[in-house]
């Protein structure tokens, strides 16, 4: 043991005295601001009590009428495309982006620069300041909807999408460019089949989790269910609302199965692709 880890038999040096006391320092500064934000004035375990009549309140989840359930199911449906078609054009949008701040890609320094700069800037904006500053540029409804999540999903995919393609082997660029290819042939066949699974993966995982982002930029006002819940939970129908949350899981459920299998079917169970 002593061959094979000796860092964990070294004596109590000044490199781990340092650690140790960051470690406690972050420990300490941990406890003060959960005391500061009032985690040790007993509001938690007071209004646990509360929580659990809140939850039994809630059950069993009742749409109150089939008008309801109708009506609950166009707008989860609403929901949905919202995220399919926001999740899809940040997609096509953010690759050629992310190809400009690639730095296996993009040789200018000031292109790169602006180009992540760019992406930070976007992704900095949270997704519901994005529903309210679109609903005031395009007015109530879902297509507010979708480009809020289209406009908060670009900076994400591009700083995933350039990181995948940076992660990219170099040898079939240099293959194809030592055979004649231009630049763009190397992209085009030297980096993006290989990178195609890992960008799939991220669109399909993102399209889930949009879904509920959909659900919450709703309430604001973006289109979806969400609507149908800030009412329902403003209104105190707390069966109406459990019944809501309960449809939203089971959509996002069924998402999750239909992406995997669209997932295999497209880059295969190896996750070799051709593109």
């Amino acid at each position: 043991m002593r061959q094979r880890y000796p860092e964990h038999f070294q004596r109590f040096g000044r490199d781990r005295f340092v650690m140790a006391a960051i470690g406690v320092g972050l420990f300490a500064l941990l406890i003060y601001a959960m005391g500061r934000l009032g985690f040790f004035d007993g509001t938690l375990l007071s209004g646990l009590g509360r929580l659990f009549e809140i939850v039994g309140l809630m059950l069993p989840p009742d749409p109150g009428s089939w008008a309801h359930v109708k009506t609950y199911s166009i707008s989860l449906l609403e929901t949905v495309a919202i995220a399919l078609l926001g999740t899809l054009s940040a997609a096509v949008l953010a690759l050629p982006v992310a190809l400009l701040a690639a730095r296996n890609v993009t040789a200018q320094r000031v292109v790169r620069f602006l180009s992540r700069r760019s992406l930070d800037t976007i992704r900095s904006v949270d997704i519901l300041v994005w529903a309210l500053i679109w609903i005031n540029v395009v007015g109530l409804g879902p297509f507010a909807g979708a480009l809020a999540i289209m406009t908060a999903d670009i900076g994400s995919f591009g700083k995933l999408f350039s990181e995948a393609i940076e992660a990219a082997d170099r040898k079939p660029v240099e293959g194809i460019t030592s055979a004649g290819g231009s630049h763009i042939f190397g992209i085009r066949f030297g980096i993006l089949p290989e990178v195609f699974p890992v960008l799939m993966s991220q669109v399909l995982y993102y399209f889930e989790s949009n879904t509920r982002s959909a659900s919450i930029i709703g309430i604001v006002g973006a289109g979806g269910i969400g609507l149908h819940l800030a009412e329902a939970i403003r209104t105190l129908e707390l069966q109406q609302t459990s019944f809501i949350v309960l449809m939203i899981l089971v959509a996002v459920a069924a998402i999750d199965f239909l992406s995997s299998q669209l997932r295999f079917a497209m880059i295969g169970r190896r996750g070799g692709v051709s593109v």
